[in-house]
């Protein structure tokens, strides 16, 4: 829950800490006797230490002057952003025993071009589209010449399997996006929501790097178009079962044509499969078997696996089989329906490999296609079959030594998704409806075990417990959830299973278990917060409220409400995002959940306060602090009476300054005693704005200065950068320009490590407005642009505004009249559509200056 905000001066940027906020502490939900357990935090919400920073400020060596230069579409500074601490290197591992295609890989050299600089002299985007039909070795060889490849791209290389083929839903391209652009360092709070705001971030991230992209098994150009750079420097292979006509006119994508191997290659690739497991195997024999394969890759090498187990088994008899199981594949086929030899090919090998398994081994790998995504875990595999850990890994290497699977990762495995659909269609044929079921149910309930054990491992505040669905298997059998011992591998954990995660509450909802399907969403809420895009659970968590509704279930529905009103002011979507909290105030409220109540009505108020509902902020806020003393919780009592200091400060009637200072300072004190040193530091940094706005600019600094102490002493960044750029404000204030601009340097550092680009904004605001009194207005004009954007693209109208009217009394400084006037139109525009005082204020002073003589540079 977002516990406090804050106004800077002119302009008001709330502290969103997470989904759920940052105390925490333990109460009981009565309505199912449970203990509702929130843990104190004792750090923020820091970035991972190889985290990309972006130092977009500088300054001579001692000078402490920041400094900005010319202005050509953004504000650009005279220190380069540094490079990346790390670049993405996403290739899967080279594929084993790759043979052949000398002819292919030419083709696809031939698009490198110039080698020293690896671009083409035409200088438009380089695609490679990798078509052929099913099993024939598109991905194989789109990775094998990748890795060969891949040193003529330094700035890394992307891969993404789009899963176009698999039974299971594509993979969303705007998550597609949103991960490249995480993989290429950009900070989580400039990832905008939605596909083609991303996709025209990712042009602008990749338009000055070299960049290899893989794009696996798209299903047709739609999937593709929005993930391609605008760069010629970048390469992009795509493989597809279709010929996309439309990306080869359009785009000039250059085809490559994956055919079917032929005999004497089909041979050459059984005998680098067998080499030292077999030898003198009839030539005749080799050429029988490849025929059987219809000289498809995929079947090439589970038959060549096969043999090579059974070095003893003459040819033969493995050609006796096959065919005998070509047979079978023949009387079940449908007449009339022609199938493609080599499809039938494909069939006929992954049965008669499938016949093959010791029957624990069969079972598992029916059971395996049930799993609700194409990726799966040891220990996922074990909850599904309902045996353990250690069994099930050797049931996979068993599977992936007769390439059945493929390894993808340490203890990850995948299926082809060929072989994913045929083990689906064996578990729907030979395991019994409601064995299927308990299966299914295994899984999901370990996932969502798990991701609770992730959440409270992973994240300072876990949040309100929940009556998790039971963890066990058939007869009671134990399922164990995997267990977290500090909050990185927790993490990780997370980030390697959040599209499982998010296909199970699908899955769930689909199969009529609407408690998992609405607490898979509700545990993974800390996790989530400052880690992903806002829109990444939206569908997930929008299904979740439709699974509890469909049930009943009012405790689901009021903590998935919650949750998606997070989600929606994280998006700045408030009026969406004030319909879903307060359906959940009411929900809790029916259930006479307390706790509940506070959380919807301090979320609530926030969401009011960013829509400058002042009087309503103030009421919610005073609801869940009424609520929070029934609770007996002083740490909930400090910050909700902190936050009624907030709203008061925001609101900006000057007789409201007394009353939020009395409730800042009282906020204050009540957090220091109950060991929260960053609510404290929070609370006396919105106490420093009043004493600045009351014209107490010593009691200001030394309140701030404080802050600052507090903070830095418990580790936290965020809060640091909050006090930073309040003293920029305050030695603002006093004239100490210069001063001011050190401060500022220093916050707008800290901001993008926690994500935070919005405040990074404000501190460019005030930056500009520092430039301004030291005469500096060219620079003034450069920050003031700067922060527009990012309020803009945020939808931030309020910031927007009051940055509109800096940046026009820093056109007129500068000489530029005309633009300075369409700046204050805009301004005045967009102020229009708040009420109350302060925006009457701010709009009378912008017509003010309008009026006000032009003052002359110094």
């Amino acid at each position: 829950m977002v516990i406090a905000s804050e106004e800077w001066g002119d302009q008001p940027v709330g502290i969103v800490l997470g989904s759920q906020g940052r105390c925490a502490r333990r109460f009981r939900r009565r309505r199912t006797g449970a203990d509702v357990t929130r843990r104190p935090s004792h750090h923020d919400d820091d970035a991972e230490p190889d985290s990309k920073v972006r130092n977009t400020f500088s300054a001579p060596t001692g000078s402490g002057v920041v400094q900005a230069r010319d202005i050509g579409g953004g504000v650009h500074f005279h220190t380069p952003a540094p490079a990346p601490l790390r670049r993405p290197a996403q290739l899967p591992g080279e594929p084993r025993g790759f043979v052949n295609r000398t002819d292919e890989v030419r083709l696809l050299d031939s698009l490198l071009g110039n080698a020293s600089t690896g671009a083409p002299d035409h200088g438009v985007l380089r695609i490679a589209l990798v078509v052929g039909t099913p099993g024939a070795g598109k991905s194989s060889l789109a990775v094998h010449w990748a890795h060969r490849v891949r040193n003529h791209f330094p700035d890394g290389q992307l891969y993404v399997n789009l899963h176009g083929y698999d039974p299971g839903p594509r993979v969303a391209t705007s998550d597609v996006l949103g991960r490249f652009l995480r993989a290429l360092d950009v900070p989580l709070d400039r990832i905008p929501a939605g596909e083609e705001p991303r996709a025209e971030l990712f042009r602008s991230v990749t338009a000055e790097q070299r960049v290899l992209i893989v794009l696996d098994n798209a299903a047709g150009v739609g999937d593709v178009r929005p993930l391609l750079p605008g760069s010629p420097n970048c390469l992009v292979t795509i493989t597809s079962r279709t010929r996309m006509s439309g990306l080869v006119i359009r785009e000039g994508a250059h085809r490559v044509s994956v055919e079917t191997l032929s005999p004497a290659e089909s041979v050459r690739l059984l005998r680098t499969v067998i080499a030292g497991h077999r030898t003198g195997d009839d030539e005749s024999d080799l050429v029988e078997l490849a025929r059987l394969c219809a000289g498809l890759p995929l079947a090439l090498r589970i038959v060549a696996e096969r043999a090579a187990a059974r070095p003893h088994m003459p040819l033969r008899d493995l050609i006796t089989e096959l065919r005998d199981e070509s047979g079978l594949w023949d009387a079940l086929s449908v007449p009339g329906e022609g199938a493609a030899d080599e499809a039938d090919a494909v069939r006929t090998v992954f049965a008669w490999s499938y016949r093959a398994l010791s029957p624990p081994v069969a079972r598992v790998f029916r059971l395996l296609g049930l799993h609700p995504g194409p990726e799966f875990s040891v220990e996922a595999a074990a909850a599904l079959t309902a045996t353990t850990p250690v069994r099930a890994r050797r049931y996979l290497d068993v599977l992936t030594g007769a390439h059945l699977l493929e390894e993808c990762g340490h203890d990850r495995y995948q299926f082809h998704d060929l072989l994913r659909a045929f083990a689906t269609d064996q578990a729907r044929h030979w395991e019994p409806e409601d064995g299927r079921r308990e299966a299914l149910r295994r899984v999901l309930v370990w996932y969502l075990h798990s991701a609770a054990a992730a959440a409270r491992t992973g994240s300072a505040a876990y949040g309100m417990a929940l009556d998790l669905e039971p963890l066990s298997g058939p007869r009671d059998e134990p399922v164990e959830a995997v267990e977290f011992h500090e909050a990185k591998a927790a993490i990780a954990w997370y980030e390697a299973e959040r599209d499982n995660l998010i296909s199970s509450v699908r899955v769930a909802d689909s199969h009529g278990m609407h408690g998992i399907a609405w607490q898979i969403p509700a545990t993974v809420t800390m996790l989530i917060a400052d880690r992903e895009p806002a829109d990444t659970w939206l569908p997930a968590q929008r299904q979740a409220l439709s699974s509890a509704h469909s049930v009943g279930d009012r405790y689901g529905e009021a903590i998935t409400l919650d949750n998606l009103g997070i989600a929606f002011r994280h998006l700045y979507r408030l009026d969406e995002a004030d319909a879903c909290f307060s359906a959940a105030l009411a929900a809790f409220r029916e259930l006479g959940d307390t706790f509940g109540q506070a959380k919807a009505a301090n979320g609530l108020g926030v969401v009011r306060l960013f829509a400058h509902r002042f009087e309503e902020a103030a009421s919610c806020f005073e609801q869940a602090l009424e609520q929070a003393v029934q609770l007996d919780d002083p740490v909930y009592v400090g910050a909700f009476t902190r936050n009624l200091g907030w709203v008061l400060l925001e609101h900006g009637a000057p007789e409201g300054l007394g009353r939020a200072e009395e409730l800042l300072n009282r906020s204050a004190t009540v957090l220091a005693a109950t060991n929260e040193p960053l609510e404290q530091a929070e609370a006396l940094t919105l106490l420093a704005a009043v004493h600045r706005r009351a014209g107490r600019h010593t009691s200001a600094q030394e309140t701030a200065e404080r802050a600052l102490a507090i903070a830095g002493t418990a580790d936290g960044k965020l809060f640091e950068g909050l006090a930073l750029l309040e003293l920029g404000r305050i030695l603002l204030a006093r004239g100490k320009g210069t001063e001011a601009l050190g401060c500022l340097q220093q916050a707008a550092v800290l901001f993008p490590r926690v994500g935070r680009l919005d405040l990074q904004a404000a501190a460019w605001g005030v930056t500009g407005e520092a430039y301004l009194s030291l005469g500096r207005a060219e620079d003034a004009v450069a920050f003031h642009r700067q922060a527009i954007a990012v309020f803009h693209a945020k939808g931030d109208q309020w910031s927007q505004a009051l940055s509109l009217a800096h940046l026009a009394t820093a056109l007129t400084r500068q000489g530029s009249s005309d633009e300075a006037g369409e700046r204050r139109r805009e301004a005045l525009g967009l102020l229009r559509s708040f009420p109350g005082p302060a925006a009457r204020a701010r709009r009378s002073d912008i017509e003010a200056q309008a009026q006000a003589p032009r003052r002359p540079l110094t």
